[in-house]
């Protein structure tokens, strides 16, 4: 006997709310990853620890020195 799963769909009548709020989160997480500080703080994470240690900096520093002097406003 074959079982499958389906996942359950929205009504079409909510069809354009989804597709309207996965495009907004979609465009959101977009922002997120362009942004510079993130960019930084993810070139930085990719570094080795002895790596991080010749620049002065240890892992759980990294956000610090990334956003330093930045304010939220």
């Amino acid at each position: 006997m074959a079982h499958s799963t389906h996942a359950p769909t929205a009504p079409a009548i909510l069809a354009p709310f989804a597709r309207f709020f996965t495009a907004l989160f979609d465009g959101l997480v977009r922002l997120g990853e362009n942004n510079s500080k993130v960019r930084q703080v993810a070139l930085l994470n990719a570094l080795s620890d002895e790596e991080l240690a010749a620049r002065g900096l240890k892992r759980e520093d990294i956000a610090r020195h990334v956003l330093s002097g930045y304010y939220w406003v």
